[in-house]
């Protein structure tokens, strides 16, 4: 059974960091790409940032770019979002997501507020 379960998500004022944590089980985490989005009350999902298997390779949204890094730890099957020079307009609720043999996978979400 895939589960992906996130963590680190809090209040933090404008400028501040926060890491996002997702601990993923129930499938062989170092074969699947993964990816955290997130969603801000009356927007549409948007993906945030990608990384590969192996983490050599990752990709981001244009807003989160020079501000956010994504990346894995295989051995412990845990994915992580550093976020820093948070932005107000970065509060969202955020997803850890996997496409694990074809079906998407979701987190239950960590809540960010970026606010002062």
């Amino acid at each position: 059974q895939v589960q992906l379960v996130e963590s680190g998500g809090g209040l933090v004022q404008p400028g501040g960091s926060l890491r996002l944590s997702c601990a993923a089980s129930g499938f062989t985490f170092s074969s699947y790409s993964m990816s955290w989005y997130r969603q801000a009350p009356g927007k549409e999902r948007e993906l945030v940032a990608r990384i590969n298997r192996v983490g050599g390779s990752t990709n981001y949204a244009d807003s989160v770019k020079g501000r956010f890094t994504i990346s894995r730890d295989n051995a412990n099957n845990t994915v992580y979002l550093q976020m820093n020079s948070l932005k107000p307009e970065d509060t969202a609720v955020y997803y850890c997501n996997g496409v694990v043999r074809l079906y998407n996978y979701w987190g239950q979400g960590t809540q960010v507020t970026v606010s002062s």
